[in-house]
């Protein structure tokens, strides 16, 4: 039996690094090739959700130039009722049904009356808007969502989510968004493990170099401050993902994590009186009955302090008014209450701060991603990293092209790490690797079915060259 005896002069420190060190030699070859294949077949599909999420970003401040004649009134003297501004709104469409009220939040901004109308889609509400001054209708477009995104974001936002194809089109943002972390963290650990000259050449682009030396010096620096934003939105936009969206929801809600919503149930209703995201309260029968109104429903909400940048839906039969504050960026405005339309008292509150912690961090990661977190900050990182993942892509490309082999053949690419690489790594490291990936890939299927595509297809590849070795 070999016992092994420490190196005379060596210490247990010593000992200890070069074990890492040896561990990392036998490792890297296999993080490299996952992250060659990775960024080379799903390097599209990420070039894709960046420059389609880079529209998006830039997509709130169009929103606010092309739609300024609906968006923007001169301020007057005193703001009308609500109730009036309402009314307005309906005697412009009578053929919708008002679902939501969305009040002026600031002055010289319009109110918006939404709608359930046969003229826009089901998911969608037909936003009126009314000048709170004078009850003007300023216009009418489609609403989406409970950001209330306009035509403009909305069609950015669907090419980013779908590419307009639907359900379908539905796989390519999970398919992206599920091999974006992996391409990242892989490109992060081997950046880091790579020598190097000094600590600058870590963080920022190599001074002087040449070829595809300064090709990687601006890969690998950028994708360092890149990794942090990319792997954040990979994890959220999972979160609406078809497949594993459900494993990330079943997960949050065995942690207690899941988001509360106040309820609007009337006491002998059968209502949902879940926190409505806008669209209204779904399109159910109207409420029939004592009501208030929605003026004295507004001052109720506000005596308990939900005041701000403000939701109101409207009650359907069973349930109240639903009265939220909108306001995303931080620090957050997000409580909510519930208002009987009979006697206009509050049933029900809802405090942000009364969330779970989950629930919180899932709203503000959400949030980020939708770009409403920070406002025109969080828009403009959004830009700058989107920019960054079209550049990554693109040095990612460049040096697999000046990696190919310059002689002989025309037309030719650079050449993959070898086979066989994940036969050097410890048993040790390698099994518990191996279970860790087969769970992930359990948990994110479709980085799972596509991972086990990626090997069937090299071990093709490896059968047909050792065919042609033996021919």
């Amino acid at each position: 039996m070999a016992i092994d005896v420490p190196v005379q002069g060596t210490t247990e420190t010593e000992q200890e690094t070069a074990a890492s060190t040896s561990t990392w030699s036998a490792l890297r070859p296999l993080v490299l090739r996952i992250h060659f294949y990775a960024g080379l077949l799903v390097a599209p599909l990420l070039l894709i959700a960046a420059a389609s999420g880079l529209l998006y970003a830039l997509s709130f401040q169009a929103e606010k130039i092309i739609y300024s004649h609906e968006l923007e009134v001169p301020v007057g003297d005193r703001a009308l009722p609500l109730a009036q501004q309402v009314k307005a709104a309906q005697e412009a469409r009578p053929d919708g049904t008002v679902t939501a009220v969305w009040p002026s939040s600031e002055d010289g901004a319009t109110t918006r009356v939404l709608m359930s109308s046969p003229k826009v889609d089901e998911n969608k509400s037909l936003a009126v808007f009314v000048d709170p001054y004078t009850a003007e209708i300023r216009g009418a477009l489609p609403s989406y969502g409970g950001s209330g995104a306009l035509p403009v974001r909305a069609w950015t936002d669907e090419l980013h989510r779908d590419l307009h194809l639907g359900d379908l089109g539905r796989y390519y943002s999970e398919l992206a968004a599920s091999w974006l972390w992996v391409v990242a963290l892989g490109g992060l650990v081997l950046w880091l493990g790579r020598r190097r000259r000094n600590k600058r050449a870590l963080v920022l682009p190599e001074r002087g170099a040449k070829g595809r030396r300064r090709t990687l010096s601006w890969h690998g620096a950028i994708g360092l401050w890149a990794t942090i934003g990319l792997v954040l939105l990979s994890a959220t936009g999972l979160t609406w993902s078809r497949y594993a969206g459900e494993n990330i929801g079943a997960v949050q809600d065995q942690l207690g994590g899941a988001t509360p919503a106040v309820s609007a149930v009337l006491d002998g209703g059968s209502g949902g009186g879940g926190d409505h995201e806008g669209h209204g309260a779904g399109h159910g029968e109207a409420h029939q009955g004592a009501d208030v109104g929605i003026d004295k429903a507004l001052q109720s909400a506000r005596a308990v302090g939900i005041d701000g940048s403000l939701a109101i839906v409207l009650p359907s039969e069973g349930t109240g008014y639903v009265i939220r504050e909108t306001d995303a960026s931080f620090p957050v405005h997000l409580d909510s209450a519930a208002v009987d339309p009979a006697s206009g008292e509050v049933i029900d509150e809802l405090r942000f701060a009364d969330y779970p912690v989950l629930a919180q961090l899932t709203r503000f990661g959400i949030d980020a991603h939708m770009g409403v977190f920070l406002g025109l900050t969080n828009q403009l990182a959004l830009a700058l990293l989107m920019v960054a993942t079209i550049m990554l892509t693109l040095w990612g490309y460049r040096m697999w092209w000046l990696r190919r082999p310059t002689k002989g053949r025309k037309l030719a690419f650079g050449r993959p790490v070898a086979r066989g690489t994940w036969r050097k790594v410890p048993v040790v490291v390698l099994l518990p690797l191996a279970a860790v990936t087969a769970l992930i890939g359990w948990f994110v299927p479709l980085l799972g079915i596509t991972l086990v595509m990626f090997l069937v297809l090299d071990l093709a590849i490896g059968l047909m060259a050792k065919v042609r070795a033996r021919a």
